[in-house]
């Protein structure tokens, strides 16, 4: 029942959302895509979510896991400390580092998430900056990232 509460929340925070998007608009038109993009998309996968949490077959109560506190605690610490290192660091790699403990905290090893992260990182580093040509800081890796 609480998945359900959840996934009806998520599709009125989505609402919500969308809603206070679609006024962002940039004074000078620089990138192509606007600031309201992103907003919209974020939206829309929450919302999807949301209609997916609401409306999926519920699980039986012997096979219902919720998460360890720790696991919690871990990936909601891993968010802040990403928040608090993004333009320091760098989007690739505060991107990086962030997906070690979040990947471990659900039972990935060590060296397969810091090499997801690498992956996920740099490739989306690759993807907003030079195909959707989204500005994101490059931190301590611009000599690096500047060359690809």
């Amino acid at each position: 029942m609480t998945d359900r509460i959840l996934g009806v929340a998520c599709v009125l925070l989505a609402a919500v959302m969308a809603l206070a998007a679609r006024h962002y608009v940039a004074d000078i038109s620089y990138e192509p895509v606007g600031p309201r993009a992103f907003p919209m998309l974020l939206a829309g996968l929450l919302a999807v979510a949301g209609l997916w949490l609401a409306i999926k077959p519920s699980a039986d109560a012997t096979d219902y896991r919720g998460l360890p506190l720790k696991q919690v605690a871990v990936v909601l610490g891993a968010v802040f400390a990403y928040a608090l290192c993004f333009e320091v660091m760098g989007f690739a790699l505060a991107t990086t580092l962030v997906a070690v403990p979040v990947g471990m905290a659900f039972g990935g090893k060590p060296l397969k998430c810091l090499a997801a992260g690498a992956v996920l990182g740099v490739g989306a580093f690759y993807m907003f900056d030079r195909l959707l040509d989204v500005v994101l800081p490059m931190g301590w890796l611009a000599p690096v990232l500047g060359a690809l």
